[in-house]
């Protein structure tokens, strides 16, 4: 809009006071408006700036189109601190749209204002602390000052207080405050004035502060204090006291403790009251030797000033514990049969009471009771002796089987208890229990139940076989464990002892074979003991025949040459077997051909009844018209001994074969048979008996020997690896011609050779201890095999056969054949049953007759074949 002349009476300079309040009118001025502004002033005057920037000013309405220039009291103007002179721009617009500015000057005017207090004192009263005893000194500065920088006069009241105010404001004491004395606080006016007399007032209050300067004092005066033991832990012992001169208002700032290490008190930090905390047990140490215990005391205030003192505390005692036994359980043994009064134990050894006071620690033994103790007694109550009072015999029936006595005994506190009401779970008394053993003594010996046994075991009974049974007794309670032993008797040539008896039952066994034919009876002495008293007893072992021996022939083996055209009813070559049977009758003999006896050519006379038999030829030999065609006969003779026994006996008896091997060569005619000398080989039978407990020989024998064939076959190969490696092939050697020049032939001769056939000869048996089984073994050489249930013992065999080798093939003389080592390897030979007509070579000139002289002459040279030799 326009700038019209609106305000009235500006610009315009006015004056104020300073610190003039809120609503002061400055200046008044009028707004001019237009008569055609129906409605007035649309914009009130308004201060839009002012130099220097202020809010201190304000405009108020007076009337319709009056107005007014104020104090708005914030900031209050103040003529040290602020500008001195403000411009102030004043704004109007009327309804018309004219404006008008226009300034008013307002300067401020100084005026005469009252001291002030700054700091602290100017908001607040000042609490001021001086500690007692302090020394004289400036306890405060006051600080105050003039809106017009004029000097200040400082002044105090009351002035009876023991401070004073300089010139310069400090507060100064008088005088050394006590707080125990003087009072605790002071309330100082302090007044400010200017030299036109206006002034200003400020409290002031000083406290003085109490230090702690004085020990606190214990106000108990008793020393000395008497207490029981065993006081339950929270017992009052004593109530300390104690004051501090320093706040005697205050006793809870004093603060007790114990300074002596103590483990059965504790005091109150508070209030004093000593505690009992732990158990107190005058009966161990120690108080057992010390009963008196000092306690040091300690007061102390809050500054660390404190006070000692020493009380006693004396501890009293009581019957608070039982009598007690260690061990509270014996064992003892008492030999039976013992005497009445013997001493066997004294209790009061191992009782005590541990209580101090000898008042408390008396007690008595009473109450003996239980499980034979009318057979014991104590001396007195007091000593605790325990004796016997008769005498125990365990083999007595009032006794038998009681081995243990439990005896009990009460041991008794004799002195008035007094903690069974406060310790309910003490006794007055305490149980010792007694268990007396009565130790057996040996009094009996042992006695058999027969005074001499008799056994009748016949003799093919097994090793190992019990054959009876002895039994012995013992009179002693608790029975005595007997054990029985053979002392005497039952040895042979070949064993010590050959029988056995269970130490602990009296089973007597056979440790090897019977033999009725060596030994009819063993009378052996057994022995059974209870460990210190012996007694014998005789047993009879009667050993009953069994027919256990086979017959035994001579000679068990035979070899001669007859000729095609003998005699029916000869005596072939004047044979003769004698046998012999150590358990039966030469009558009991029976001979029979039991293989090789083809077309029954051969018998033997007589047949039963006799030890001495012939061989005889039954019937002619008929080669001619093809009904024989063997040339040798090798004849297996059996004889039994069960001639006398009927054929019902037969079943049941034990019937044993012995065997003979005959070889017979048939001579073809004409052939003239000269007469030998019979060779013949003794086979001794020798049985080799093992103990059951010896079946490690054949498990070590047999190792041994697979550990030996193991060695060997390395040892062979490591040979014919060396022998490949140093020794070429033949087809790559140097030099060697392929073809062979032919030799010379050279003239032929004739060449007598003698070859020997040898059969092992396994001429004894055993049983195998560990399979059962049965084997036969050679006597020299220890070769064995297993036996065949229908084979017999074979026979030593040896023969020897001569040839004679020629230029020309296919010529040979007859030959004796031997049984091969085995069966399975016996070879076919060329002889005179196959070749009958064979001619002798032109360089053989001897005859068939002249074959047997040269074996008759080597017999001679070299003597009859052992078996040992022939296992070669």
């Amino acid at each position: 809009g326009r700038r019209t002349q609106l305000l009235k009476g500006l610009p315009a300079t006015s004056t104020v006071e300073e610190n003039a309040a809120a609503g002061v009118s400055v200046y008044t001025f009028n707004v001019t408006v237009s008569p055609m502004s129906s409605e007035g002033v649309a914009i009130l005057p308004i201060i839009v700036n002012s130099n220097p920037l202020t809010e201190a000013f304000g405009i108020e309405r007076k009337g319709d189109l009056e107005f007014s220039v104020v104090t708005t009291g914030n900031p209050v103007l103040d003529y040290e601190t602020m500008p001195k002179s403000f411009d102030l721009q004043i704004f109007v617009e009327d309804t018309m749209g004219r404006t008008d500015v226009n300034i008013l000057t307002v300067q401020i005017t100084d005026k005469n204002e009252h001291p002030v207090f700054r700091g602290n004192m100017a908001i607040q009263t000042v609490m001021i602390y001086v500690l007692e005893g302090t020394r004289v000194e400036r306890i405060y500065q006051v600080d105050a000052a003039d809106p017009e920088n004029a000097e200040l006069r400082y002044t105090l009241l009351p002035e009876s207080v023991p401070f004073l105010v300089l010139e310069s404001g400090a507060i100064f004491s008088t005088k050394v405050f006590d707080y125990e004395k003087d009072p605790h606080c002071y309330f100082l006016n302090i007044t400010v004035t200017d030299p036109d007399g206006l002034n200003s007032t400020k409290t002031v209050n000083i406290n003085i502060i109490n230090i702690n300067d004085e020990r606190p004092y214990f106000t108990t005066q008793q020393r000395i204090y008497r207490i029981p033991e065993e006081q339950s832990p929270g017992t009052v012992v004593a109530s300390i006291t104690a004051k501090d001169p320093d706040d005697e208002d205050s006793p809870c700032r004093l603060f007790y403790s114990i300074q002596s290490s103590e483990r059965y008190f504790s005091i109150n930090p508070s209030t004093g009251v000593l505690q009992v905390t732990g158990r107190i047990d005058r009966d161990a140490q120690p108080l057992q030797l010390h009963p008196n215990i000092s306690v040091i005391l300690r007061v102390e205030d809050c500054g660390g000033h404190a006070s000692e003192m020493e009380i006693t505390i004396i501890i009293e005692d009581i019957n608070d514990n039982p009598p007690e036994c260690n061990p509270s359980t014996f064992r003892k043994e008492a030999k039976e049969n013992m005497t009445a009064g013997t001493f066997l134990l004294d209790l009061r050894n191992y009782c005590k009471d541990i209580d101090v006071d000898p008042s408390n620690n008396q007690f008595s033994f009473t109450g003996l009771s239980g499980f034979g103790s009318n057979n014991f007694a104590l001396e007195s109550t007091v000593s605790g002796r325990l004796v016997m009072t008769e005498s125990i015999d365990l083999e007595n029936p009032a006794n038998l089987g009681v081995e243990v006595y439990s005896l009990t005994v009460r041991v008794q506190d004799t002195a008035c208890p007094n903690y069974t009401s406060k310790y309910p779970f003490y006794t007055s008394f305490d149980i010792i229990h007694i268990y007396i053993r009565i130790k057996p003594v040996n009094e009996f010996f042992p006695v058999f139940s027969d005074l001499s046994y008799e056994f009748n075991v016949p003799e093919t009974t097994k090793v190992g076989s019990t054959i009876g049974r002895v039994n012995a007794r013992d009179k002693d309670w608790p029975p005595s464990v007997i054990t029985y032993s053979i002392v005497a008797g039952g040895g042979t040539r070949d064993y010590t002892n050959i029988f056995w008896i269970s130490p602990t039952k009296g089973v007597v066994k056979i440790l090897a074979r019977l033999d009725y034919e060596t030994t009819q009876k063993h009378i052996l002495t057994v022995q059974a003991s209870d460990q210190e008293k012996t007694a014998t007893a005789s047993v009879t072992v009667n050993v009953l025949e069994v027919n256990d021996e086979e017959p035994v022939c001579s000679p068990n083996f035979y070899s001669f040459q007859i000729p095609a055209s003998l005699a029916v009813g000869t005596n072939i070559n004047g044979f003769r077997i004698e046998c012999q049977d150590r358990d039966s009758d030469p009558r009991s003999f029976r001979y029979f051909i039991n293989e090789g006896n083809m077309n029954n050519h051969f018998i033997f006379s007589p047949s039963a009844g006799s030890n001495t038999s012939q061989l005889i030829l039954a019937s002619r030999f008929d080669y001619e018209s093809g009904l024989d065609t063997n040339w040798i006969y090798r004849l297996r003779v059996y004889i039994t001994d069960d001639n006398l026994l009927s054929a019902k006996d037969k079943t049941t008896h034990l019937i044993n074969t012995g065997t003979v091997t005959l070889s017979i060569r048939v001579i073809p005619n004409p052939t003239t048979v000269i007469a030998t000398t019979p060779g013949f080989t003794v086979v001794t039978k020798r049985e080799n008996l093992y103990s059951e407990s010896a079946w490690y020989v054949p498990f070590v024998i047999t190792l041994g020997s697979l550990l030996l064939l193991g060695l060997l076959g390395y040892l062979g190969f490591l040979l014919a690896t060396w022998v490949r490696t140093c020794c070429p092939p033949a087809g790559k050697a140097v030099g060697t011609p392929l073809i062979n020049s032919p030799e010379k032939k050279k003239p032929k001769k004739d060449v007598v050779v003698t070859m020997t056939k040898l059969n092992t000869v396994f001429d004894g048996e055993a049983r195998d201890p560990v399979t059962g089984n049965m084997y036969e073994f050679n006597t020299r050489s220890g070769a064995r095999r297993w036996k065949k249930n229908d084979e017999p013992l074979q026979p030593a065999l040896a023969m020897q056969e001569t040839s004679s080798a020629t230029g020309d093939s296919g010529q040979g003389s007859d030959r004796a054949e031997a049984p091969s080592k085995k069966p399975s390897e016996k070879k076919e030979e060329p002889t005179a049953e196959t070749k009958p007509r064979a001619k002798p070579s032109a360089g053989q000139s001897e005859a068939p007759g002249q074959d047997g002289l040269r074996l008759q002459k080597q017999k001679e040279d070299r003597g009859l074949f052992s078996p040992a030799s022939q296992s070669r």
